[in-house]
């Protein structure tokens, strides 16, 4: 039996997917594997017990990624499962800012009791007019999920898309809107863009993309929309541009007191994922990633390991060594189980960086001689065996 503790609000819909094999603790200490959404990780302690952490949602700023492979915990994200949800958001707020409807919607409040509303509203309306979003063109940096979802939207309004994506995947690709323009130099979108959103996560390469140089080559009365990460805009950068207009909005999901002291800023409090249909998508994701990996070692959308998948147990035994990606390990670990004197029916590495990680299907059983011979090995993290479920 395994136990899981989830840490923030999980939805029921997904730890009821971990199946009959699995059961929730209130102890981490406890815990094979963890659930967590948005709670910072990083001062945590995790217990030998851990073997992997699994986030319902996209982002993994909030987990000590590096001090995890190095314990041979295996972190998952569930990319995609929240796409939907923050693709309405966008163009929520892409209609927010052509439209006052805001300000509308306040006049109407603040009359309400004025019997002539109605009248009054009729010659009030033109202060509140604003633009339409067909014909203006859309640029999206980053082409994944979300940044596919949101270009193919911009298609069906009408819009002009420009997709920026240099790393851009066959599988999203494919799924783009053949109207939607893929360029190869970002300059384009802050030369031709009336609206500009961003869909890529927070990395060393990424941090700062909408920076002051890249303000100021913007069209004027460009809209910039921010509901992937708050790092990814130079904010005192996009005070200034508000401030004279440079910039006529800036929507942003990240509410910090820079941010709501901005004019003509829209700052909503984190409300990308916050649909139910997002929730229960990310916690039945991270729940199958969970299963998948504790009952058979495969591991599927890890940040921190290779993606490795040897399909259901049909051995007696699997064997998962954790370890640096440096020449001659893998051959000391067929060695070890050689010399149990069992054989490897099927084999598979992958690395991601500096870690590695090893799956074997094993004919027989090894027992813990084998176990502790592998983590007397130079470079070697972690070694589980996984034996096979009864039905």
């Amino acid at each position: 039996m395994y136990r899981v503790h989830c840490i923030n609000n999980i939805a029921k819909v997904g730890t009821d997917a971990l199946g009959r094999h699995f059961s929730l603790t209130d102890e981490a200490a406890q815990a094979d594997a963890i659930m967590v959404r948005s709670a910072n990780l990083h001062e945590m302690s995790f217990s030998n017990k851990l073997l992997t952490i699994a986030r319902a949602g996209a982002g993994v700023n909030n987990i000590p990624l590096e001090r995890c492979a190095e314990e041979g915990i295996v972190v998952f994200n569930t990319p995609g499962a929240n796409a939907n949800g923050v693709k309405e958001l966008v163009i929520a707020g892409m209609l927010l800012a052509a439209r006052d409807i805001r300000g509308g919607i306040e006049w109407v409040s603040r009359h309400s009791d004025d019997p002539q509303v109605g009248v009054l509203a009729e010659k009030a309306k033109n202060r509140f007019s604003g633009t339409e979003l067909a014909g203006k063109t859309l640029g999206v940096i980053g082409l994944g999920a979300i940044g596919a979802m949101v270009a193919n939207a911009g298609r069906s309004l009408g819009m002009h898309v420009l997709g920026y994506d240099p790393y851009l995947s066959v599988k999203y690709a494919w799924s783009l809107d053949r109207h939607v323009r893929h360029i190869n130099d970002i300059k384009e979108i802050w030369a031709n863009a009336d609206y500009i959103t961003i869909h890529v996560p927070a990395t060393k390469e990424t941090r700062g993309i909408i920076s002051r140089k890249a303000i100021a080559a913007m069209k004027d009365d460009v809209v910039v929309l921010n509901y992937a990460r708050d790092v990814l805009v130079d904010e005192q950068a996009m005070a200034e541009a508000l401030q004279v207009g440079h910039v006529a909005h800036y929507m942003t999901d990240f509410a910090n007191t820079y941010t709501t002291q901005m004019t003509n800023a829209t700052v909503t409090p984190h409300l990308g994922a916050s649909t139910k249909e997002a929730e229960d998508n990310c916690a039945i994701m991270a729940a199958n990633e969970i299963r998948d990996y504790l009952e058979n070692g495969n591991i599927t959308n890890s940040v921190n390991y290779g993606m490795v998948d040897l399909g259901p147990m049909s051995t007696p035994m699997r064997l998962a060594v954790f370890h640096k990606n440096i020449p001659g390990v893998i051959g000391q670990i067929t060695s070890a189980v050689s010399d149990a004197g069992v054989n490897i029916e099927n084999m598979t590495d992958k690395s991601m960086g500096d870690n590695a990680y090893s799956l074997l299907d094993l004919a027989g059983m090894v027992g813990q001689e084998t176990v502790d011979k592998l983590m007397n090995v130079e470079g070697i993290y972690r070694v589980r065996t996984i034996e096979r479920q009864r039905a």
